[in-house]
Order: C-alpha cells, then structure tokens, then sequence
C-alpha cells in the first residue's frame, strides 16, 4: 500500500503592531513533524510569551526573543487526532509596553492510513461492488475497475462526506462482459494522505486430460507428453489473451489418492507437479511457472485410507495474478517458483 501526505497550507499571517507574523502549522504526518505555531519576528522586541491550553486542559507557556528577521517554531505535542487550542500571545515591546494576541485553532496529528477491504467477505463480484473502510474520516475514493476483455468499466472519483474513521462504505461498478480483473481503489482522508490496494483474486483454469505416472514416480513419459502438448496450447493462448492486461502466471498443483502416508504423498504430488511445470518451461512457456503440491490433503472424492481412486491422482492449472484460491487446503500453499 502507498501514502502521500501534505502539510496544511500556512493561515493568513496575523500581524502584532508590525513587530511579529504568526502562522500556523496546523497538520503534520505521525513520525515526520508536530502541528507547531511559528512567531517571525520583524522589527524589535523585548521578548514573547506564548500561552495555549490544549482541549481545555492545563494552560502551558514557551516565552522566546530574537533578533528581526528570525523565526521562532513552537511544536505542539499532541497525541494522534484533532486537538483544539486556545490561549494568547504577549509581545514585549522595546519602549515596555506590551500586545496581546487572542489565539484560538485546531491541528492534527495524522497516523498511518489504512485502507481495510476483505477480499472474501467484503468484495461481491457477482454484486458488482465491495465494501471497504478507512481508519480516518473520508474525503473521496477513485475506483477503477478492469475485466478481463480489456474494458475498464470504471475509473472515476467517487465523493464521499467526512464519514468517520471505521465506517463501513460501499462503491459499486455497471455490468459488462466478461470477469473482473483488477480492482483499484485509492482512498483520500480528510488529512489529504491517500492509500490504495489493488484486489486481483482473477484466475482461469486450464481444462486437460491428467498426466498418469508411474506408482511412486514423477517423470513425463512419451507416452503422456501428449497431453501436455495439448494444455500448453490452451495456456499459450490464455497468455495471447490476458497477458497484455496483467503479470499473469501459471499456477500448478499436484494431487495423490491415500495410498501411502500422508508426507510421502504431499512430497510425491509436489514432485509431480514441478516435473509438468518444468515441461511447460522447456517447451517454451514464458511467463512464472509456481508449483506446490497438496498431496492426498485435497481430495476431490472423498476415500478411507489407503483406498486407490484415480480421480484423486490429478494437477490443477491456474492461470492467475495472484496466488489462486485452492478449495479445502489443509495448509497454506507454499509456492515455489521454477
């Protein structure tokens, strides 16, 4: 996620018989800088006192002087938020008469922003719109909005009314042919920082006729190469198809039935799985191959122990962004990359 951030334009100088400027900074970003409250001397004083009380509390002092032409940079420390403050400052002039100016502003001290969006529970593809919030009052969002036919739908700022931190909104997209693709959506605080995420849950599966192997091997036979020949073809043409739009790859994972133990299977589809994913590389495929293997962990039908099904002996190939959703992973995937 990315953040940018910029401080509040100076208020109108205030001006104390001539003799001092005051201006404020009335935002800055956690970490990089305090709110603070600038005294520029211009012609000369005796001295200064500075009295503030922050929200009603206690009223504290910074007293200073110089020389004109020198700026004098009060920082207020304030925790996270808006703070309100109020109070006056003295002037002391040469001739031992004195100016006061009444003072009253807000600031804030601006943390992290962060956008929160949950790819399962907030994002409705078939509802065309998400969810999302922002840990900050709101200014605006800019939504956009790819398919996979290479329209953009959407690509517009959406306004929105300073809603508090926290709260639940909604952005929505019009109908078109198609899956979604990529989503992007950039949110504004009232603090002018920005951030963004980009949701890429898109994936193709590639239809083919499963390699068989030998028992407790993982080599490519002649004989099988066939019909890796024909799945390259169809992944070729994914690549034709969607590469212009996205950094696709192709996604590969091994399954076994439950004959054997449960380790030497994980191990043996993995296997299996990286021998297809390094044929597809030799044979000329040029995006990221990823491979894993879930081994008898994923069954597609359901089996006792050590029970041969053949359709439990099967690879998946995934054309995607992103790492694809894989329905009942006992464990998260760990892809390794050829």
């Amino acid at each position: 996620m990315k953040s940018a951030f910029l401080l509040a334009a100076l208020l109108p100088a205030l001006a104390l018989a001539d003799s001092v400027n005051v201006s404020l900074t009335t935002a800055a970003l956690k970490g990089k800088g305090l709110p603070a409250v600038h005294i520029e001397i211009l012609e000369p004083i005796a001295g200064f006192k500075l009295t503030l009380a922050k929200d009603g509390g206690k009223p504290q002092q910074w007293k200073g002087g110089g020389k004109p032409g020198v700026t004098r940079t009060i920082e207020l420390t304030q925790p996270e938020g808006v703070a309100k403050w109020a109070g006056e400052l003295v002037i002391n002039l040469p001739n031992g008469t004195t100016g006061t100016m009444p003072l009253e502003f807000e600031t804030e001290l601006v943390g992290p922003l962060s956008l929160a969006v949950d790819m399962d529970k907030d994002v409705d593809i078939p509802g065309r719109k998400l969810h999302f919030s922002l840990n900050q009052p709101i200014s605006k969002v800019h939504l956009t909005v790819l398919m996979d036919t290479g329209v953009t739908v959407v690509d517009d700022d959406i306004a929105f009314n300073g809603e508090a931190a926290g709260t639940k909104l909604e952005v929505s997209w019009p109908e078109a042919k198609g899956q979604v693709m990529k989503i992007n959506l950039r949110a504004w605080a009232r603090s002018n920082l920005y951030t963004d995420v980009e949701l890429t849950n898109w994936h193709v599966d590639i239809p083919h006729d499963d390699v068989a192997f030998a028992s407790g091997k993982w080599d490519v036979s002649a004989e099988e190469a066939v019909k890796l020949e024909a799945s390259f073809k169809l992944i070729q043409d994914a690549v034709e198809k969607y590469g212009s739009l996205a950094q696709i790859r192709l996604f590969v994972v091994g399954f076994t039935d439950t004959v054997g133990p449960t380790a030497a299977n994980r191990t043996l589809s993995f296997n299996r799985a990286r021998s297809i994913g390094a044929w597809f590389r030799k044979r000329g495929l040029r995006i990221p191959v990823l491979v894993e293997g879930l081994g008898e962990e994923a069954l597609l039908v359901g089996t006792p122990d050590e029970q041969d099904e053949p359709k439990n002996r099967r690879a998946r190939y995934v054309i995607a962004i992103d790492d694809p959703p894989l329905r009942n992973a006992p464990f998260p995937p760990k892809w390794q990359r050829l």
